[in-house]
């Protein structure tokens, strides 16, 4: 009987073994391969920190005008005769747009222009008769007065008569008729807006803060966004009441409008640009990511060199003499990449045209990760792959915006 049990227990302890020493193998096994594997790299495109030159700026929202621009009416009622303009025709100075019915005021103005032809007849009969000595001082008076309330009455019919006619005050861009021939039409009426485009106003609010920043001559750039500014200008105006309501002060700056594609009441994306300032910290704003826990980046980084493997012993010198390739061990043999990603915590300041500054965390010379990054973790092997992003060297040439 204790034969037995002490065969039974044995078997056991051998089969305990086994298996222990299988669970030890395959530990081991797993262990050595995944040793043995090659670390996964990830893909991603960097750039290289510098220190450039920044141009702040005070953006606002703003309304486009013309320069010179009004909403043209008639000083009388009449029924219009001519329309001598179409829409968007560019008119001159002086140019006739609109004639009103002037019948009755020519036929006026042409009999006071002959009554002041005939009273000017009769006042140089009575010059000359004065010089004669034929004719009286007060005769000489009397045909002066006639004469001169003659060419009165002249002016004044012309004058009514003009009223008919509606010219164009100055050179610009005329826009849709808003009357008929025919159309009967009353004083305050608006015939045509009429607008100089050549030129354009910008208005436009900044908070009271950044009143002392402004200048009369200051540059400006306009555009319908932030990112692309192509109009520039300068600031001809500056409201010096601060509104005490809003606490905006009111700012106007012109630009001009070479190839006409700014319109009047047209919305304007803003930038008053303050002296520049040197040697800013800026990365493009794909870099930087937004957490909880706050704004961080991935930098680039060499890898940690992997342990050299313990020396082997030395071996006999019987051994050296017989084989001399033994002095050379085997280079150890590492698949790891070479370059790594490092989370980095950054604080950020002023953006701007695709670039955001930072004030805390980068430094120059840093290469840090513009894209791919949201695929990366602290450590994570990476392979850098510029070909991937090719437009940011284009925010990269905007920096000194």
């Amino acid at each position: 009987m204790i034969k037995r049990f002490i065969i039974a227990f044995i078997l056991l302890v051998l089969i305990g073994g086994g298996i222990v020493g299988f669970n030890l193998f395959r530990d081991k096994a797993i262990q050595q391969y995944f040793a043995n594997m090659p670390v996964p790299s990830l893909t991603v495109s960097t750039v290289k920190v510098e220190p450039t030159t920044w141009t702040p700026g005070i953006e606002a929202i703003g309304t486009a005008a013309a320069s010179r621009g009004v909403d043209l009416t008639v000083e009388t009622t009449g029924i219009v005769k001519e329309i001598q303009f179409k829409a968007n025709d560019h008119v001159e100075q002086g140019q006739l747009l609109v004639r009103l019915d002037d019948a009755v005021e020519q036929a006026d103005l042409a009999a006071a222009k002959t009554q002041a032809a005939l009273d000017q007849q009769a006042l140089d009969r009575a010059q000359a008769l004065r010089k004669s000595g034929a004719g009286t001082q007060a005769a000489l008076d009397s045909a002066e007065a006639a004469a001169s309330t003659s060419k009165s009455q002249v002016a004044k019919l012309q004058a009514l008569a003009e009223q008919k006619l509606l010219k164009a005050p100055f050179s610009g861009t005329a826009g849709i008729p808003r009357v008929d021939e025919g159309q009967y039409i009353a004083p305050g009426a608006t015939v045509v807006t009429l607008q100089d485009l050549d030129t354009m106003r910008v208005d436009f609010t900044v908070p009271e803060q950044q009143f002392a920043a402004l200048k009369i001559g200051q540059p400006v750039s306009f555009g319908l966004t932030l990112d692309k500014l192509p109009y520039r200008g300068a600031i001809t105006g500056i409201d010096p009441k601060i509104d005490p309501i809003s606490r905006l002060v009111s700012v106007r700056a012109e630009v001009t409008n070479s190839d006409g594609k700014l319109s009047p009441g047209q919305f304007l994306q803003v930038r008053v640009e303050l002296p520049k300032e040197d040697n800013v910290i800026a990365i493009p704003q794909t870099a930087l990511t937004t957490s909880l826990y706050g704004d961080f980046v991935y930098t680039v980084v060499p890898a940690p060199k992997t342990e050299t493997p313990p020396a082997a012993e030395k071996p006999a010198e019987g051994a050296k003499a017989a084989d001399a390739s033994a002095e050379k061990p085997a280079a150890p043999k590492t698949e790891a990449p070479a370059l790594v990603a490092r989370q980095i915590f950054v604080k950020s300041g002023r953006h701007f045209g695709g670039l955001v500054e930072i004030t805390e965390g980068v430094k120059a010379d840093d290469e840090v990760v513009t894209a791919g990054q949201n695929r990366l973790s602290n450590g994570a092997h990476v392979t850098v792959d510029n070909t991937l992003t090719p437009e940011l060297s284009n925010a990269k040439q905007g920096t000194a915006q």
